[in-house]
């Protein structure tokens, strides 16, 4: 009995021997192939890189195809590394095809949003730089991934939205275009001079160089609202400007009107008493 336990044990060391001399070579190699792969591929995508930048490629592309590139070429180096070892690949790919229902089952999400990246890079509705209003945020997009977007507020946050989000809902792009126009209405009170009042704000207006002369400014009476007489006011500007300029008539207005003897009404109530005798 002990010498066919024996026998047995010999034959498993034995069994044992010939699997490692067999399989040994192949994972050494294997594993070789791996790590000099993974090197190889991370020299081709920082290549790729500096190829994509000399040739000027919309920054908000670039990332997305390297990162496209360097999966698709890792995938290949795994499958190539397990036919090294010795496994079957038809059995293989069924697996992996397998797999692949089930994690694109569980990551529609994922999915959803590796599509909204795909679409926002191919119709571009905006690009890395732009300052957009979308899912709620306003921001400039920093840059554009596979599944996110990344957007800096104004107040410098970082705002991560899902590229399925972005693709399927509306949004605002303030620097597509090459002018913006900016909208005020000012009140001046009822007796003021409204022909004063609209000479005063066109020499604001030629005062500020950074406002277009074309197209032309526009000033017009709007309302004869309850307290006030409105005037509106619609000038062009870069859209870099949009702001100062916005700001800086404000704040021209509520100084040069007094000095011009002009009133900017606010809302206010007369009310009368009546004693009973």
């Amino acid at each position: 009995m002990k010498e066919l336990q024996n026998l047995d044990l010999q034959k498993y060391s034995d069994q044992l021997g010939t699997m490692i001399l067999e399989y040994a070579p192949k994972l050494a190699l294997a594993l070789a192939t791996l790590i000099i792969g993974l090197w190889i591929i991370s020299m081709i995508l920082k290549g790729m890189g500096r190829v994509l930048e000399k040739r000027n490629v919309d920054p908000s592309l670039a990332p997305f195809l390297r990162s496209l590139f360097g999966i698709l070429l890792r995938l290949m180096l795994l499958v190539s590394v397990i036919g090294m070892v010795g496994v079957e690949m038809t059995s293989f790919v069924a697996i992996l095809g397998a797999a692949g229902l089930a994690v694109g089952l569980a990551m529609q999400g994922t999915l959803q949003n590796f599509a909204g990246g795909v679409m926002i890079l191919l119709f571009k509705p905006f690009k890395v730089g732009d300052v957009i209003d979308a899912a709620g945020y306003l921001g400039s997009v920093r840059e554009i991934q596979i599944f996110n977007t990344i957007l800096n507020t104004p107040d410098n946050k970082r705002i991560i939205i899902p590229n399925g989000s972005l693709a399927g809902s509306s949004m605002t792009n303030f620097s597509s275009e090459s002018t913006r126009r900016v909208d005020w209405t000012f009140g001046i009170g009822y007796g003021d001079d409204y022909d004063k009042a609209k000479s005063v704000l066109e020499k604001y207006i030629g005062e500020d160089e950074r406002i277009m002369k074309d197209p032309a400014p526009f000033i017009a009476l709007s309302a004869l609202a309850d307290s006030s007489v409105n005037i509106v006011v619609r000038v062009w500007v870069n859209p870099s400007d949009y702001w100062g300029v916005f700001f800086d008539m404000n704040e021209r207005v509520y100084k040069g009107f007094a000095q011009e003897g002009l009133n900017i009404p606010f809302p206010q109530m007369d009310v009368h008493l009546h004693q009973n005798t």
